[in-house]
């Protein structure tokens, strides 16, 4: 048997659907808080298999038997790739799940802020029948622009979902897609000062290092159009939270949709909470039974190739690497 080790330890119930898509040859166990330093030791020492968010060197060396380390999503800026590259372990990502998880949650909180639908089902529940009063203010996404701003796995799959909403898709990313590319999507790349000049719809789509770190701030709000719309499904820390907060509440723009908190979870008294034109979640994109089951499948299928000899896929670079070439306009 084959030790796959889980970081944390997840509800009963999605504990449950994970290993429902374990293969016979493995056995699992989850690293907890409250583990005694006896049993801590003793579950790192078997361990074979990791299905982790964070690790640096000083966990690896509890690790003896440790061969690969799987992330549950495409996230890994807490994983020391460089570490593990150094013992010979490889690291992935899992995009099965979470591509579509975000690109579907992204796509619905557009429509739901231009329908008003939280508005409309909170009314109803209360007996308020809103029905004219949402008409000289909910919109249609048809003939729209919407800016996709990084067009990697989840924004290019925005764009396709985009496709059947005839909207005009435009996008902004360091490394341009082929124009074979931009033909089936129906993209076109554009500067971002433009992109966010021009857009009726942002959505953020770029993972968090230092040069994305409060991407969207006080300078880029003040070029949207007021009658803009923001969703964020990535990392909370490209967003300054304070500037979306005092431009939603001045109503220089028509709304923002959150998913993602440059604290998590965010604080109940955020003060974004309290606004009317925000429809907030809590980093919930992929926390969908089906993405549990594809992310597991993947996670085992990969464990797989490499005890049959061969070589995982989605495997990762260290991540400052990525950042590095990103920022120098190579990726």
């Amino acid at each position: 048997m084959h030790m796959v080790l889980y970081q944390g330890r997840p509800s009963a119930a999605l504990l449950e659907l994970m290993l429902g898509e374990q293969p016979a040859e493995f056995e699992a166990a989850c690293l907890e808080p409250t583990d005694s330093v006896d049993e801590r030791r003793r579950k790192l020492g078997q361990a074979e298999f990791f299905i982790a968010g964070r690790v640096d060197e000083a966990l690896l060396a509890e690790m003896p038997r440790l061969r690969m380390i799987q992330a549950g999503g495409v996230g890994y800026e807490h994983l020391d790739v460089a570490a593990c590259q150094r013992r010979g372990i490889p690291v992935a990502i899992t995009p099965e799940g979470t591509v579509v998880g975000v690109s579907e949650h992204t796509v619905m909180m557009m429509l739901a802020i231009y329908k008003h639908l939280a508005d409309a089902h909170n009314a109803l529940k209360a007996g308020q029948w809103i029905h004219d009063r949402l008409r000289p203010i909910a919109l249609m996404l048809e003939e729209k622009r919407v800016g996709i701003v990084g067009m990697g796995r989840i924004g290019r799959e925005v764009a396709r979902r985009l496709r059947g909403f005839d909207v005009e898709t435009v996008y902004h990313d360091i490394r341009p897609l082929s124009a074979e590319e931009e033909a089936r999507l129906g993209a076109r790349r554009l500067p971002l000062d433009e992109l966010l000049r021009t857009s009726d719809v942002v959505t953020l789509h770029v993972f968090l290092a230092e040069g994305s770190r409060h991407l969207i701030g006080r300078p880029e709000f003040e070029l949207m159009k007021p009658s803009a719309v923001l969703i964020n499904t990535s990392r909370g820390g490209v967003i300054d939270e304070l500037a979306l907060y005092e431009h939603l509440r001045a109503g220089r723009l028509y709304g923002a949709g959150i998913d993602a908190w440059q604290v998590e979870p965010t604080r109940p008294d955020n003060p974004i909470l309290r606004l009317d034109n925000v429809l907030v979640t809590p980093h919930m994109a992929t926390a969908n039974r089906d993405a549990v089951i594809r992310k597991s499948q993947a996670a085992y299928a990969n464990f797989q190739r490499l005890l049959r000899g061969e070589a995982p896929i989605n495997t990762v670079q260290p991540y400052e690497a990525v950042v590095a070439e990103a920022a120098a306009g190579v990726r």
